[in-house]
């Protein structure tokens, strides 16, 4: 295939990339620097220029508690640039695999979110997010495939993994919120992932995480055990607990069943504790 990345640089970005060319297709990496996709001549641009099979999106305005303040921001990243990517794919016949979350949903139901949930976000980004998806599918319809996915961890940018090696490291006391569930996602699995969607290009919604889910507290002792250390140095809190308390809401439920995925002949992505362990190996 030929595929352009968006948002290359990025933690998934950089994985989308690496295994996309070890697998022989021809990338097109674009980052922040080489395209914003808020600016719709320079999209249809590099969409035009490099004619792909298929977009991958990986640019986002991530900061969860940034876009509570920067409301702007936000929806110009995380809505109307997907819309100018949509349309630009639309004009050239290429198929959109659109990275999204789980902060679409409220976070109250008592299973796992199924792709057909009824959503409701709580916060700017996940409304920003949201809109995203609307806009993305407003446009192309089956040509866009939005894949949903949570707590991303991987080799490059920042992540739970990361700051917990690096403070686990230190005398540093640990506190971590037990009221907030979800399934950690890595790059080394997610990447390969997204590559098999550009090729069979379903369309329509797909949750993708690994296996397994887990509180940030619990999520936390993993990690600790991972990296050689005593797990019970950390200590649950709730989120009213959080001092400074967080501006954004969090689901409280942020899981993600992978039904789609799995329907559409896939083995389910590994329990998250199998790549966590080669993750802190190679840190």
């Amino acid at each position: 295939m030929r595929v352009l990345v968006t948002g290359a640089a990025g933690q998934l970005g950089t994985d989308v990339v690496g295994d996309l060319r070890s697998g022989g297709h021809d990338v097109h990496a674009v980052d922040r620097t080489s395209l914003d996709i808020t600016k719709a001549s320079a999209v249809d641009q590099a969409v035009a220029g490099s004619r792909p099979d298929a977009v991958v999106n990986c640019a986002a305005f991530t900061a969860v508690d940034r876009c509570e303040s920067d409301v702007e921001t936000a929806h110009a990243v995380n809505e109307h640039g997907v819309g100018n990517l949509a349309r630009a794919c639309r004009s050239t016949g290429s198929h959109l695999i659109h990275i999204s979350t789980d902060y679409v949903f409220d976070g109250t139901l008592d299973r796992g979110y199924r792709e057909d949930d009824a959503t409701n976000p709580q916060s700017v980004y996940g409304r920003s997010k949201l809109a995203g998806e609307s806009a993305a599918l407003d446009v192309l319809g089956d040509d866009v495939t939005i894949v949903r996915t949570s707590w991303v961890c991987g080799e490059h940018g920042n992540n739970m993994v990361k700051l917990v090696h690096r403070l686990a490291a230190q005398d540093t006391p640990l506190a971590f919120v037990d009221d907030q569930r979800g399934c950690p996602s890595f790059t080394a699995d997610l990447a390969p992932a997204l590559a098999v969607l550009a090729a069979e290009r379903p369309g329509g919604v797909v949750h993708l995480t690994n296996a397994g889910s887990v509180s940030w507290y619990g999520f936390v002792r993993e990690i600790l055990q991972a990296c050689g250390h005593d797990p019970a140095r950390v200590q649950p809190i709730s989120s009213a607990d959080l001092d400074p308390p967080r501006p954004a809401p969090r689901p409280a439920n942020s899981v993600l069943d992978n039904v789609r995925w799995t329907s559409l002949g896939h083995r389910p992505l590994r329990d998250f504790r199998e790549p966590l362990a080669e993750l802190v190996a190679r840190l």
